[in-house]
């Protein structure tokens, strides 16, 4: 890939992914010979609405729903706000208030709760092991006569850890079948396998960014017979089923179908390897250790290191000047000082959360950038450690 002059390594396909060929080839038409309004009733209009109807079946089937479940959004912060917030408003006036979530979610799932308990939600913040997992049985515990919703992300954007969401929504319905259970699959969607009747899971967030689609365009599954019980963000002309109004981003959503489906098993085994590759060759680095689980628990595009006496910031701002691109955690944070929750959550402390990056692959990197990267990596990191004051 290049930008400018400088080669560039991309490694940061959690923030965002580039939008694939096929995806851009399929929208399109949609921005000029197919512009026509969804809810319009001529031919244009018409021609758009089969083009949202028949994508929102490819989404549903892709996680095991049916197309009516399916509701379009502007991305993941949307859907995981319209979930958390909208079932809030419509179950406290029926005397139910508590929500269970983990300390590791997205920061739009964390900070709105945080809005919400100022508005008399109450919210259990459930901890995690070092390798970031929820105890299903900690659910279980925490569930009491009041609690309406569980939110637990599935793949963690941060470390890559991937919940069991099937023994989690199995203990939850043995508990109360009235219990609504939701997950962010943003980071997890495509590069994993979601059943949401399997997982018995009433509300899943999607998003189209971080496989080869478009910026936002979102989704958010909600079982059929819920559509009544989620007050909607938003006050219009009643769009997706009274759900989420607002003029369908047609291009967005015929963008996010076709992306569905670009990564299959080639891709994801493809991905593993060079994500283990990875893991082992920086291991061997001294003083590094992995945030995180090994195999198949893990995203297999995700990789968390920490490296001992030298602050992440600084190894991303060394690899940067070389045309790598990688992080230290989630994009929405990326520009603040404080250290990572995720990574205090599972016991780090700040200052170990601090040494660490985070680099996440896509179908499209090669082996020769992954060992240009490594070479980089292993550069800075004897550059930085030979500057350390605490080496």
């Amino acid at each position: 890939m290049i930008f400018g002059k400088q080669k560039q390594v991309y490694l940061d396909n959690a923030a965002t992914t580039p939008v694939d060929e096929k995806v851009l080839k399929v929208m399109l038409p949609y921005f000029s010979d197919k512009f026509g309004n969804a809810s319009s009733l001529h031919y244009p209009g018409e021609e758009a609405r089969r083009a949202v109807e028949e994508s929102r079946e490819v989404i549903a089937k892709s996680i095991g729903g049916k197309y009516k479940e399916i509701i379009f959004t502007s991305g993941g912060t949307e859907s995981n706000n319209l979930t958390i917030k909208g079932l809030f408003f419509h179950f406290n006036k029926e005397g139910k208030n508590h929500i269970i979530i983990s300390k590791i979610e997205h920061d739009c799932v964390l900070n709105a709760c945080k809005w919400l308990e100022k508005q008399g939600a109450d919210v259990t913040y459930l901890n995690v092991d070092k390798e970031g997992f929820v105890n299903p049985e900690d659910v279980k515990k925490a569930i009491t006569n009041k609690t309406f919703l569980v939110s637990i992300i599935h793949g963690n954007n941060e470390v890559g850890t991937i919940q069991d969401l099937e023994a989690i929504g199995k203990i939850i319905k043995e508990k109360s079948k009235e219990i609504l259970f939701h997950t962010d699959a943003c980071q997890s969607f495509t590069k994993t396998n979601i059943d949401v009747k399997k997982m018995n899971l009433d509300l899943a967030t999607l998003n189209a960014h971080k496989i080869y689609g478009p910026k936002g365009i979102g989704a958010l599954y909600i079982r059929e017979d819920l559509k009544k019980k989620i007050n909607p963000l938003f006050s219009g002309g009643g769009h997706e089923f009274g759900v989420r109004s607002g003029t369908e981003n047609v291009p967005g959503i015929v963008g996010f179908a076709k992306a569905s489906g670009l990564t299959g098993k080639s891709e994801i085994k493809k991905m593993t390897h060079l994500r283990d590759y990875l893991i082992d060759k920086i291991l061997k680095i001294p003083d590094t250790s992995l945030n995180g689980p090994r195999g198949e628990k893990r995203l297999c595009n995700n990789i968390n290191i920490s490296f001992k006496n030298i602050e992440g910031e600084a190894i991303g701002g060394y690899l940067n000047a070389k045309g790598i691109s990688t992080s230290t955690g989630s994009a929405c944070s990326s520009k603040s000082l404080e250290p990572s929750h995720v990574l205090k959550a599972m016991g780090l402390s700040a200052v170990v959360a601090n040494t660490s990056i985070r680099i996440t692959l896509s179908k499209n990197n090669t082996q020769e950038e992954v060992d240009y990267a490594l070479e980089e990596i292993k550069r800075t990191v004897e550059i930085l450690r030979k500057m350390s004051p605490l080496v």
